[in-house]
C-alpha cells in the first residue's frame, strides 16, 4: 500500500529536530533506519503527518569505548556493529546478536537506535541490551537524561521516552566472562519465536554472575532477575540449568499468533535458553 500523505523533514541538527517536534506535537515522528516505520505508514498502521529524517544529524552515530564503557550512537547500523573489531573484542555479543537480525540489506540501513526505541517487543537489541544492563540517552526540550533499558519498555510499543525526546545512544560497561545469543525463528529476515542474550562469570568452576534476557516473548523484553540467579553460585549443571528455565518460563507471557501457539512458544523457549545458557557457560 501507499502511505498517506506526510510532510518530510530533514534537518541538519538536533536543534532543528526538536524545533519540528515542539511544532508538530503528536503529529512527528523521527526516521531513522525506517524498517519499522515504513512498513506501518504504508500498511496504514501508523499516520504521521510529519516525518522527521535524522540521517542528516552529526553525531548520531558512531561507536566508542572508554575505559571499559562502550557507547553507541542511536544511527549506528547493525552493520557498522558487525564490521567494528574494537566493538566485537570488548562486547562480541554484540556483535553475534547483529549477525542475526534479518538479512544484509536490511543491516546496513537498520540502526540500533530505531531497534531499541520504538518498543517492538521482536525487535533483538532491546532485550540484548536489557541483558548487558545498558543506560540509554534521551534528548528532549529540557536537556539530556538517562534511563535504563531496564526500566524504558512499559509495553508493546510503549516507552519511557516522551513524545518531545528523542534517543541519542546506549551504553554500557563492557561485559566479562562468557556469552552467548541464541534465536530460533521461521526464516531468515523474520522476528524471532524465541531468543535469548546470556551473560555468565565463572570462578573456578562456579558462576558468579549471570544476566538473561529473552526476546518476543511478552509484550516487552523479559530480563529475568531469578533466571540469572538460578545459577549463581552453581555449577551451571542441569539441575541450575533447570531451575534458569523454570524461573524464565515463569516470567515470560507469549500470546498465539502465527508463529506458533503458546505452548509450542513456551517449548521454544526453553531449548534456547538452555542452549544459550549452555554456549555461554562453554565460554565463560
Amino acid at each position: 500500500m501507499i502511505p498517506a500523505a506526510f510532510d518530510y523533514h530533514r534537518p541538519s541538527d538536533m536543534a532543528g529536530v526538536l524545533a519540528v517536534l515542539k511544532e508538530h506535537g503528536d503529529d512527528a515522528r523521527v526516521l531513522a533506519g525506517g524498517h519499522s516505520l515504513i512498513p506501518m505508514m504504508k500498511l496504514r498502521m501508523a499516520d504521521v503527518p510529519h516525518l522527521i529524517d535524522l540521517q542528516d544529524v552529526d553525531g548520531l552515530a558512531g561507536i566508542s569505548i572508554s575505559d571499559g564503557r562502550v557507547r553507541i550512537g542511536a544511527m549506528t547500523t547493525q552493520a557498522e556493529i558487525i564490521d567494528d573489531a574494537a566493538l566485537a573484542a570488548a562486547a562480541p555479543i554484540m556483535r553475534e546478536a547483529s549477525l542475526q537480525i534479518a538479512d544484509p540489506q536490511v543491516r546496513y540501513m537498520g540502526t540500533v537506535g530505531g531497534n531499541v526505541a520504538n518498543g517492538d517487543p521482536g525487535n533483538d537489541m532491546p532485550g540484548l541490551m536489557q541483558c548487558l544492563d545498558a543506560t540509554f540517552v534521551l534528548v528532549g526540550p529540557d536537556g539530556e537524561r538517562e534511563v535504563k533499558a531496564r526500566d524504558f519498555y512499559e509495553a508493546a510499543y510503549m516507552t519511557a521516552r516522551e513524545d518531545d525526546e528523542v534517543l541519542v545512544a546506549a551504553s554500557f560497561d563492557a561485559p566479562s566472562g562468557g556469552y552467548a545469543y541464541e534465536k530460533q525463528k521461521r526464516k531468515i529476515g523474520d522476528y524471532a519465536t524465541a531468543a535469548a542474550a546470556v551473560l555468565l562469570t565463572k570462578d573456578g568452576g562456579t558462576c558468579t554472575s549471570a544476566s538473561i534476557a529473552m526476546t518476543n516473548l511478552s509484550d516487552t523484553p523479559i530480563w529475568s532477575e531469578a533466571a540469572g540467579s538460578a545459577l549463581v553460585g552453581t555449577s551451571v549443571d542441569d539441575a541450575a540449568i533447570n531451575a534458569a528455565v523454570d524461573a524464565m518460563l515463569g516470567d515470560i507471557d507469549p500470546t498465539q499468533d502465527n508463529r506458533g501457539p503458546i505452548e509450542f512458544k513456551r517449548h521454544a523457549a526453553a531449548v534456547i535458553l538452555r542452549r544459550a545458557i549452555a554456549r555461554a557457560w562453554d565460554r565463560a
